[in-house]
């Protein structure tokens, strides 16, 4: 038995006026970026219960410890200033793992080398060059450009807080990154501590989840994706439309809706991102209805008054019997329903997408894709394309890169040859067709819109885990041969804002804000282009 004394839990909420001015730890300015140490461990380097001295089975006689409070408030409220100023372009906290540590993490997530250059009076004569790399004293890392780095020393040096630079982010990046240390020493030489590839460092880094995967994982996955990563470059976004900018208008103010815009969000039991699909439709102009199939089936929504329906994702009935077969069931084997989402689909003037959960319940359905067999044959169930476990044994949830190929698909409308980043998140992504040359006949009449590509090789993949469900020929959707009906596995809803996209280069962020975009981002399109649809069939 563990005995610890009792404590208190303080809750609070505060107001968040602007959730972009946030600060991640991936290195962002390749060539431009200077980095800055804030010390607040009042120039020590202490070994003490770090993760150092743990590898070596060691305690430690003096643990890290904050000497003045008054510091990190100052710290605290000089950051939160320069955040206003928008001129801190990442950071991270040196407190977990020592400097090295915190760069070392910043390089990697970036993508990029670095050089840092560590001046003398930062060693610590008790610890030396060991305590300065590793001691796991309180304080930051912050990238900002070269051009404002020394504004950011007087903002510091201003409200007394020890702050340095010490190094900068090299122009080098994936494959030819570097990462090198050199310490100075109070007699002017130098020392080089570290010189090695970013890439290898990483590896080494990545290996106890490696070994984690291989519990979880397909093993020869596991050593694809390792390969994969060490060559990795990042995604080489291609977006070759303008994105069009959310329609902000009050909820109460209905004026701007016609009985032609409302598009149902249909969820079922155990459903889930059907907010984030009502927000992301209702941002493009468009009158989102949050539609349970109760409502449906109690006669008290028909989908006759809709000209747009949204299956959204999730687990509807936990995926107990097979991702989306409760959901299908429940509409195929009920004759009242079937029949009025059978009127919908054939509706030349109506619309419907489905994404994840909704994607492999329109597979189920038969709603896509057409292919060249006869209607009779591609609605048996035993010839419909369908979606099944991912190659890897397990849910896999990531930000992958989709490119949008040639297709009749009325909300992708515009986006030919778009190469974007996507979020996925199954269990049962991979495309399976029951039927010798099914997979040619699809893709030949082009009703595999989307397709998973390997970062900057905008070419359908089937290496993991860029195509992270094994989907032959990167297929990531299917829709009708008259394009009014998409199925997804990715969560467009859930990217469609810039400040959603985990891995989005400054120079391209920088594009988005000139062209008018603002913080809407290339998915937009994809709603917006339902609502185009929705006004030429008014």
């Amino acid at each position: 038995m563990v005995k610890s004394p009792g404590q208190v839990t303080l809750t609070c909420y505060a107001a968040c006026p602007d959730i972009t001015l946030t600060v991640t730890p991936d290195l962002k300015a390749p060539g431009h970026g200077t980095l800055i140490l804030i010390d607040l461990g009042a120039g020590k380097n202490r070994l003490g219960g770090s993760a150092l001295s743990t590898v070596y089975n060691q305690i430690g006689d003096e643990c890290a410890d904050l000497e003045d409070p008054l510091v990190l408030k100052r710290c605290f409220e000089t950051v939160q200033a320069l955040l206003d100023k928008r001129v801190i372009l990442s950071g991270h906290d040196r407190s977990d793992g020592g400097l090295l540590v915190t760069v070392l993490e910043m390089a990697f997530a970036g993508n990029c080398g670095v050089a840092l250059d560590l001046p003398s009076h930062l060693v610590n004569s008790n610890t030396g060059e060991v305590g300065l790399l590793f001691g796991e004293e309180l304080g930051l890392v912050l990238e900002v450009d070269t051009s404002t780095a020394d504004d950011v020393l007087q903002a510091f040096a201003a409200a007394e807080v020890p702050a340095v630079v010490i190094g900068k982010v090299s122009s080098e990046m994936s494959v030819a990154a570097k990462v090198t240390v050199t310490i100075h020493s109070p007699t002017g030489s130098s020392k080089v501590v570290l010189s090695e590839d970013m890439n290898r460092l990483r590896d080494v880094w990545e290996s106890t989840s490696y070994a984690l995967e291989n519990l979880q994982c397909e093993p020869v996955l596991v050593e694809e994706e390792r390969r994969n990563l060490l060559q990795g470059r990042g995604i080489a976004y291609h977006i070759n439309f303008v994105t069009p900018p959310p329609i902000v208008t009050p909820l109460y103010d209905t004026a701007r809706f016609t009985r032609s815009s409302k598009v149902a969000v249909i969820r079922q039991e155990g459903s889930n991102g059907d907010r984030e699909m009502l927000s992301a439709v209702f941002s493009a102009g468009l009158e989102a209805w949050d539609v349970n199939m109760r409502d449906i089936a109690s006669g008290g929504v028909t989908l006759d008054q809709f000209r747009g329906i949204v299956f959204c994702g999730g687990f509807s009935y936990a995926d107990v019997l097979g991702s989306a077969k409760g959901w299908a069931a429940v509409i195929r084997y009920n004759d009242i329903l079937a029949k009025q989402f059978e009127r919908f689909r054939e509706r030349k003037d109506s619309f419907s997408l489905g994404v994840c959960n909704g994607c492999q319940l329109m597979a189920l359905l038969g709603w896509v894709p057409y292919n060249n067999t006869s209607e009779s044959e591609q609605r048996e169930e035993r010839y419909q394309p369908r979606f099944i476990h991912n190659r890897s044994g397990r849910f896999e949830s990531r930000w992958c890169a989709v490119k949008v190929l040639p297709s009749p698909a009325v909300l992708l409308e515009g986006m030919t040859g778009a190469v974007l980043g996507v979020w996925v998140a199954h269990g049962e992504g991979r495309l399976h067709c029951p039927r010798e040359g099914q997979l040619q006949e699809i893709t030949s009449a082009n009703l595999a819109p989307l397709r998973f590509v390997k970062e900057d090789l905008p070419e359908p993949t089937v290496e993991y885990p860029f195509n992270p469900n094994g989907s032959p020929d990167g297929v990531a959707a299917l829709c009708s041969a008259d394009g009014r009906h998409l199925a997804m596995m990715p969560h467009p809803e859930r990217c469609y804002l810039s400040w959603q996209w985990p891995y989005l280069p400054r120079e391209e962020k920088k594009r988005w804000q000139s062209n008018g975009s603002g913080y809407a981002a290339p998915w937009l399109k994809l709603f917006h282009n339902a609502r185009l649809f929705c006004e030429e069939n008014a």
